[in-house]
């Protein structure tokens, strides 16, 4: 059973930033992609970014130029580096691992962040 576990949430204030882990129990080169989700109270859940195994990476237009993903395949570790946040980021943000064979899509159980304006 594959394990995600998420660290780095937390407080901060309005043009801060902070640094999102998700751990993978296993090797992360078996996922086709890896992404971050949140969501905001009342809201749906919604992608933030995303990384594939190649490496090629994907991020919502509301955090382009400040939100960044990464991953170390040694650590099996993808990271979301997010920069200049406001408070329209606070949410509970989830890490999301999807493999083709057999099918399967895999979340942690969140960390929550909050911004204070």
């Amino acid at each position: 059973q594959v394990q995600l576990v998420e660290s780095g949430g937390g407080l901060v204030q309005a043009g801060g930033s902070l640094r999102l882990s998700c751990v993978a129990s296993g090797s992360i080169s078996r996922f086709n992609d890896m992404g971050w989700y949140r969501q905001a109270l009342g809201r749906q859940r919604e992608l933030v970014a995303s990384i594939t195994r190649g490496g090629t990476t994907d991020s919502a237009e509301s955090v382009k130029g400040r939100f960044t993903i990464s991953r170390d395949n040694a650590k099996s570790t993808v990271y979301l580096q997010m920069n200049n946040m406001t408070p329209e980021d606070t949410a509970v943000y989830y890490c999301n691992a999807r493999q083709s064979w057999p099918p399967r899509e895999y979340w942690g159980q969140g960390t929550q962040v909050t911004v204070s304006s």
